[in-house]
């Protein structure tokens, strides 16, 4: 039996669709980075390398946003889009893992 189709993405505009995929690197880098999570240096080291760039393209997308007069996100959009893309479990990995688990 296949898993369930995930929810169609909601219609975002070019830039929208960079901020949420630029957000959710930078979550997975600071995820690996997380000290409470990460195994190793070199790994943490790796993704905060990798982190300046991240953060230059999210910043990039909200300048494109910006400058085109969107002055406002669209909260209720950009959520769902970031619940289709398994963003609440991904901005988990940033957070305190529960006491026990590690």
């Amino acid at each position: 039996m296949l898993p369930p189709e995930p929810p169609p993405l909601p219609a975002l505009t070019r830039a929208e669709g960079e901020l949420v995929d630029s957000y959710l690197e930078v979550l997975d880098l600071l995820g690996r980075i997380n000290p409470a999570r990460c195994g190793g240096t070199y790994t943490g080291l790796r993704a905060a390398q990798a982190l300046v760039g991240k953060a230059v393209r999210l910043r990039d997308a909200l300048t494109l946003m910006h400058s085109r007069g969107e002055s406002e996100v669209h909260r209720a959009t950009l959520t769902r889009a970031l619940r289709v893309l398994d963003g609440e479990r991904r901005a988990g990995l940033v957070a305190m893992p529960p006491p026990g688990e590690n």
